[in-house]
């Protein structure tokens, strides 16, 4: 799976839809979240792949998630733990997950509990489609899945990829506009080019 593959799963009309079920949040709503938010979850997954003190428990994490069942998408909003959820986008944002929040919430005009339900929904699925290539990945290589391993992964996944042009080009080009200087989105981008 590579980071198009990743973030087609993710944005795609079944898991936009299961989210804007489970979270009561609009299709459109959770599609421009979503826009926003990725590439800071992204960059949030790439640097706990790479803290030495994060890694190992990232690793874990992931293999974890792997085991849901990601082929249903409805099936999985159904059921999905938005309180591990919330506890992902917290690691996965760090100390920034207050203002990240708030900056997507007045970027896309949702607001920010709706911000919060839709990363809370969304968290669980991004970390088992990355386990699930993860533990493909160490099959390939007859070993489990390591955290030097994921570290790997997630490099090789988002090598020098734009994620806001991938997602404009899945999501008809909606994105959230860009705020001028200091605007979230071109400050994390500028992590992931």
């Amino acid at each position: 799976m590579d980071l198009t593959s990743l973030l087609g799963l993710l944005t795609s009309a079944d898991s936009i839809g299961g989210m804007s079920q489970s979270t009561n949040v609009s299709n459109a709503g959770v599609q421009n979240v979503l826009a926003a938010a990725l590439p800071s979850l992204l960059s949030g997954a790439v640097g706990q792949s790479n803290n030495a003190s994060t890694a190992s428990s990232f690793a874990n994490a992931l293999t974890q998630h792997a085991a849901a069942n990601t082929s249903d998408l409805s099936s999985f909003f159904g059921s999905v733990d938005t309180d591990d959820g919330a506890k992902i986008v917290q690691h996965l944002l760090g100390s920034n997950a207050t203002s990240t929040i708030n900056s997507i919430a007045k970027q896309t005009g949702v607001s920010k509990k709706d911000v919060t339900k839709v990363l809370s929904a969304a968290a669980p699925l991004l970390m088992s489609l990355i386990g699930q290539q993860a533990n493909a990945t160490a099959q390939q290589q007859q070993q489990q899945t390591s955290s030097a391993n994921v570290a790997n992964l997630m490099g090789s996944l988002m090598g020098n990829a734009n994620v806001t042009s991938l997602l404009g080009s899945m999501l008809g080009a909606q994105q959230p506009q860009q705020q001028s200087s200091g605007g979230l989105l071109s400050g994390l981008l500028g992590l992931l080019k």
